[in-house]
Formats: C-alpha cells, structure tokens, sequence
C-alpha cells in the first residue's frame, strides 16, 4: 500500500471514529482498526493519535470552507445570509462536520495542549465570517452599531452553541426554530443594513 494511501484511510477513519464514538474511544487501535492498517502506521505517519484527529478536523474544514464560500457568495443582504447560514448548518449537521470540532474543543477541557491547535483553526473560519459580514453590512449603521469582528465572534460561538444543543434536540425542532426566528427577525433590520449616501455620511461625521 503507498504511503499517501495509508495516510488517507489513516485520516478518513479517524474522522469517521470521531463522528461516531467520540474521543474519547478514538484510539490508534480503533482508528487503525476501521482504516485496515496495523495501529503503529498512527504514531509512524502522524506521530500520534491528536495529531491525526486534528489531519481529520483539517480535511473536514477544507470541504466545509468550500461548502460556505459558494453558500455566501452571491449573499446581498442579512436575509441572504441568514438562508445561507441555516442551509450550511444542515449540511453540517448531515455531514458530521462540525461534531469533529466540538469533539476536539470538549477534549481541550481535560487537555489544555489540545486548545493552541483549536484557536489556529478556529481561526479562519471567524475571518472568513468577519469579511462577508463587511463585504454585506460594511458602511451601514448596523456595522457601526456591532462591528462585523464581533457578529463574527458572536456567530462562531453560537454556530457550536447550536451544535452542541443538537444532542438534546434529536428531531433538530428547537435549533431549526432559531434559525426561523433569525429569518422572521432579518427582514425587520433593513434600515440599520442600508449604506449611507457618501455625501450625507461625510457631512454627518463632520458635524459629529
């Protein structure tokens, strides 16, 4: 078998143990079990079994980042964030994506080494966030009023929030309904999302 090969039934099984069973049974032996390859192909290709969970978590944010950039990118308004929000966390819920962050970020409370790893790929995802919010809400009062880094940071932690609470909320009823009122509540922030005109906005910050 060729070493790339190794190294992606390495990774692919240990995203589907960590989707599955969690970290806590997410062992070189059951990783390596489920790839087909003998256990010490873990520590020999990875060094470990956190370094090959976080190789798993990384695939699963590349598909997801390619998932989200097309969802947002023809996003004009909040409204049409908020249908490309609740379209993307049924995807990730279906997928199992975001289970293999909130598995390492709940691991990270017994292992303080894990949450170095976790902020660096948190990371992206909260930039990525902040600069459609400004390519979207950038220049209007809503912006001046929240600032998209901190809508960012507020959509981060609630998007695992909601993850989290889905363990509780098998039929997805309860967290399907914030997302409603999320839609029902958008329409209504039109005036705080519309730009100023360049003059008005300029005399006004002259006076101010």
């Amino acid at each position: 078998m060729a070493v790339e090969d190794t190294k992606e039934r390495l990774i692919d099984a240990a995203g589907t143990v960590l989707r599955t069973q969690g970290y806590g049974r997410s062992s070189a032996r059951t990783i390596a079990k489920e790839a087909g390859v003998n256990s010490a192909l873990v520590f020999y290709h990875f060094g470990g079994v956190d370094p090959l969970l976080f190789a798993a978590l990384d695939r699963s944010s590349a598909e997801r980042m390619a998932v989200l950039s097309d969802a947002v990118t023809g996003c004009r308004t909040l409204e049409d964030l908020v249908e490309a929000g609740t379209r993307v966390y049924r995807h990730d819920i279906d997928a199992g994506h975001l289970t293999l962050f909130s598995e390492l970020v709940a691991a990270a409370v017994a292992k303080p080494e894990l949450r170095d790893e976790i902020k660096v790929r948190a990371e992206p995802w909260i930039a990525f966030v902040e600069e459609t919010l400004e390519r979207v809400i950038g220049g209007t009062p809503l912006a001046r009023l929240t600032p998209p880094r901190d809508l960012a940071n507020a959509a981060i932690t609630f998007y695992l929030g909601v993850n989290l609470f889905t363990v509780l909320d098998s039929d997805r009823s309860r967290t399907e309904s914030v997302f409603a009122m999320a839609r029902r509540l958008a329409p209504r922030a039109r005036l705080l999302t519309r730009r100023l005109p360049a003059r008005l906005g300029t005399k006004r910050r002259a006076l101010g």
